[in-house]
């Protein structure tokens, strides 16, 4: 059982979403606005918080922002159907998921379960670094270091470079990207552009001209390493 934060300033929302994780077996926590959902993160954290973009006072844009300041809990982020810019803004702030409103109590427990197993795995990583020229990714430090500095990572950035490097030369489909890092067997393939991209922007030296993660036209991406050794 985990703890959900559901943070939304919709009083009926918040009760067809709190009684679906209660039925699923979550012990679930409330907020109506970002302050709230702030306190809470900080007197009895949640090892998941579901938050709605449109907030009064603090939105949640801003409220995913402090959150990833103080650790990676996992954030589902609720937002209006259409509003594309919202769900990239949302991915790029360190979302690891969002459903669309409206939206299907079960589908989003199923997001939810979907994160939390995924975090889950993070929790326990397999012992094993890659290295692949001057990057090191240290699976179970959860750390990844290139050249003299430390990659300032989100969760999901982390799942999809540990992933891509570990299979260097292999080229993916963002439907493959979906599965494999996210644990989706369907999704928005804006989500994997937008990881692709932050990531690009961190272990590339000219991100618009990627000589690692590189664009595979017609397929996806794929990892072209400089060297690879790994250890157990």
């Amino acid at each position: 059982m985990a703890r959900v934060l559901v943070v939304d300033d919709d009083h009926t929302v918040r009760e067809v979403v709190i009684s679906y994780l209660r039925a699923g077996g979550h012990d679930v926590a409330e907020a109506a606005d970002g302050e709230t959902a702030l306190r809470i993160m900080r007197d009895e954290p949640a090892d998941l918080v579901v938050l709605d973009l449109m907030l009064p006072g603090i939105d949640g844009l801003e409220v995913c922002r402090r959150l990833r300041t103080q650790g990676d809990v996992p954030v589902i982020m609720l937002t209006a159907l259409g509003a594309e810019t919202d769900r990239v803004v949302g991915l790029e702030r360190g979302a690891d998921d969002y459903v669309t409103k409206p939206f299907s109590p079960r589908e989003l427990v199923l997001r939810v379960d979907s994160v939390l197993r995924r975090a889950g795995e993070r929790s326990a990583p397999p012992a094993a670094t890659v290295v692949d020229g001057d990057l090191v990714v240290d699976s179970a430090r959860h750390v990844a270091v290139l050249g003299d500095r430390d990659l300032v990572l989100t969760s999901r950035e982390f799942d999809l470079l540990r992933f891509l490097v570990a299979h260097p030369g292999h080229a993916y489909s963002r439907d493959q990207l979906l599965q494999e890092v996210w644990g989706w067997s369907f999704g928005d393939h804006s989500t994997v552009t937008v990881h692709v991209r932050r990531l690009r922007e961190k272990v590339e030296d000219d991100p618009t001209k990627p000589t690692r993660l590189v664009t595979v036209w017609g397929v996806g991406y794929r990892w072209d390493p400089q060297t690879i050794g790994a250890t157990a």
